[in-house]
């Protein structure tokens, strides 16, 4: 492994997602903000729904008659006085994601015209808020589907919207003749509010006909029951909601690019809007490494966003450690060459890892010991190929959550 440029990878990542927790965020979308005379409740939803109700439980105090916080397991990193944090399943919900959702709906139960409900949203939201109009079991089957044939986010989110009590602008309706003031993280490439954890308090802009080319697109099963309920529109029109967004990828992208200048390497952002196939965004970095060998600066190329992986194998891993995996072959041998890709909440697919790191070692470290990248890819097992290799990336829950930055470094 290339210490000095690992060493280069680790900072970069550290420091980018410093620059993007969303505690000074929150700060900002509540230091103007006044609230009515009646009661103000906070409910919050995702991944970095701890970090963003500790901020606003801070700063709000006595303020606050009562909250939920409902976010992902190991997530929550102690008690917060006067809130009632559940952590819970994702990206599938589960029990807990439907226990902790019912706290907040009897929280929010009988509010006046005068009453405010803080809600504090984040990425993961659709997981862990969740109260579904079919069976848990099914939810969970569509769910499975939907994450296992390549879908993208926001046509995963058209679908599970019209399967739930909460989705779609359902949440907010519920809270009438409450008002609803909505502070959220986005994970959402263009920061559609609709979509972000399925846009609880916002109208839905999606259509049934949208939906079921979804279903035909990617062929899903789904019940006759689950059919009905997808051909119900969510709402279209809210009075109640008003809505800040606080952060998104371009902040991540923007905060890596700082970084890596800081390092002494000329940047440049490529995309905040990377939406292929990971292996083939890790094939399409190593071909500009390629490309940039001749060089005699220090380089750094930055690309954001969410790619996405066909599950066809029986591996672990994740759409970031997939990335990394994938350039592998295509940089070894480069001189001092690096890419590494990795989420911002500090968890890639169903993994304690937060993504993956390759250089122009990597290859010849694997080959070594016996593993074939192209069979790895082929199994969708990433993890135990980069894990072989020291190309594993831990940061642990990170509390904050703007989708994936991938960096190629080329150091002079």
């Amino acid at each position: 492994m290339n210490s000095k440029l690992r060493k280069d990878a680790e900072i970069i990542i550290k420091e980018a997602i410093r620059r993007v927790m969303p505690d000074e965020a929150v700060k900002q979308a509540l230091r103007d903000k006044e609230f009515n005379n009646g009661k103000l409740y906070l409910a919050a939803a995702g991944k970095a729904a701890w970090q963003m109700t500790k901020t606003a439980a801070e700063l709000l105090g006595e303020q606050l008659e009562a909250g939920i916080c409902i976010t992902k397991y190991q997530h929550a990193r102690g008690e917060i006085p006067g809130i009632v944090c559940y952590e819970a399943g994702h990206p599938v919900s589960d029990e807990n994601s439907f226990r902790g959702t019912q706290a907040v709906l009897d929280l929010v139960a009988n509010l006046t015209e005068k009453d405010t409900v803080l809600f504090l949203l984040s990425g993961g939201g659709s997981a862990l808020f969740e109260k579904p109009l079919i069976s848990a079991e099914e939810l969970q089957d569509i769910t499975n589907q939907l994450l296992a044939c390549g879908a993208d986010i926001v046509e995963i989110n058209t679908i599970r919207k019209r399967l739930s009590a909460v989705k779609g602008g359902k949440f907010a309706k519920i809270c009438e003749p409450g008002k609803v003031y909505s502070i959220v993280l986005s994970d959402i490439l263009g920061d559609p509010l609709d979509m972000i954890a399925s846009g609880p308090a916002y109208p839905d802009s999606s259509t049934c006909e949208q939906a079921l080319r979804i279903i035909e697109k990617y062929g899903l099963k789904l019940s006759t029951f689950a059919l009905e309920m997808i051909e119900k529109e969510p709402p279209k029109l809210l009075t109640n909601v008003e809505t800040v967004i606080t952060g998104s990828v371009k902040n991540l992208c923007a905060a890596a690019s700082r970084t890596c200048e800081e390092l002494g390497y000329e940047t440049m952002i490529l995309t905040d809007q990377l939406t292929c196939e990971a292996k083939e965004a890790g094939g399409f970095l190593a071909a500009i490494a390629r490309s940039r060998q001749n060089t005699k600066k220090s380089i750094a190329f930055i690309a954001g966003g969410e790619t996405v992986v066909h599950v066809k194998g029986t591996g672990k891993g994740g759409r970031n450690q997939e990335l990394a995996l994938a350039a592998a072959a295509g940089i070894a041998g480069l001189r001092n060459t690096a890419i590494f890709s990795v989420g911002s909440d500090g968890t890639d697919g169903p993994t304690d890892a937060a993504g993956g790191y390759c250089d122009e070692r990597t290859k010849e470290v694997l080959e070594k010991a016996g593993v074939d990248i192209y069979q790895s890819l082929c199994d969708n097992n990433a993890y135990d190929a980069l894990k072989k290799a020291g190309g594993l990336i831990f940061t642990g829950a990170t509390g904050t959550n703007v989708n994936d930055v991938a960096v190629l470094l080329v150091k002079r």
